[in-house]
């Protein structure tokens, strides 16, 4: 059945910038929540989250990544690490999750950011960028270059790091498809970190899950996505 579903994920996400690009920028961003057209420099870090409360002393977990960790288009608290926090208030984990997903963003951009990610001391840190490298049509070598960086800065500062991947469109051709797909895999082996390969899991082409963009999840989606984030991370959690 999974040979059957993956080509028809992998054609519905053609449409992943559609509706989501700056006309006024050179490059294909998509847009924040607020669907202003703001430049990935200037977009808030975190458009769906309140600013935490200064007493909270409870450890970090940062979700790092593009649109899909945003919540574009969802409604406001409905991002997937919303719902994450709401998973661990539940299960009686005492953890403070930030949104730091910016829509648009590349690894490019995450390089940039990391020093705002490194100093909010995170006890863990989900990385999830790489879609709109690939769909730039960005050089493999570049963006496992980046990944590579990102992955090597947040190892070295004793946070612990989960990884999570997306796929691409048949149209970019089965060779960098599968670069671009093993990208995440050897990233994964290199820096012995857990790997979800593909964060829409169960959610994609599930009816009431997908925006209708087919790219981005709905609330509905967001909550399952958190749930594949979870089962990832559990391992790692203390009560």
């Amino acid at each position: 059945m999974q040979r059957m579903v993956l080509p028809v994920i992998l054609v519905a996400l053609t449409t992943i910038l559609a509706g989501c690009r700056n006309n006024n920028l050179t490059k294909q961003i998509d847009q924040p929540v607020s669907n202003q057209p703001i430049p990935a420099s200037e977009a808030p870090a975190s458009p769906q989250q309140p600013a935490a409360t200064v007493n909270d002393t409870r450890p970090i977990i940062v979700c790092f990544g593009d649109s899909l960790t945003a919540g574009y288009g969802a409604e406001l608290g409905k991002s997937y690490p919303d719902f994450l926090q709401a998973d661990l208030d539940a299960r009686g984990y005492h953890y403070r999750v930030i949104n730091k997903g910016i829509s648009g963003n590349t690894t490019k951009d995450g390089v940039e950011r990391l020093d705002t990610i490194r100093a909010l001391k995170p006890a863990i840190v989900v990385v999830e960028f790489g879609g709109n490298d690939g769909l730039r049509g960005f050089r493999i070598e570049d963006t496992r270059s980046n990944l590579d960086k990102i992955l090597a800065a947040l190892k070295t500062s004793g946070t612990k790091i989960v990884l999570a991947g997306i796929t691409l469109p048949p149209d970019y051709g089965p060779d960098y498809i599968k670069q671009f797909n093993e990208t995440y895999v050897l990233l994964a082996r290199k820096y012995n970190i857990p790997l979800l390969p593909f964060l829409l899991r169960g959610v994609f082409g599930v009816d009431g899950m997908m925006q209708s963009d087919n790219t981005h999840a709905t609330a509905q989606g967001n909550k399952s996505v958190a749930g594949n984030v979870l089962s990832l991370i559990q391992p790692m959690l203390k009560k």
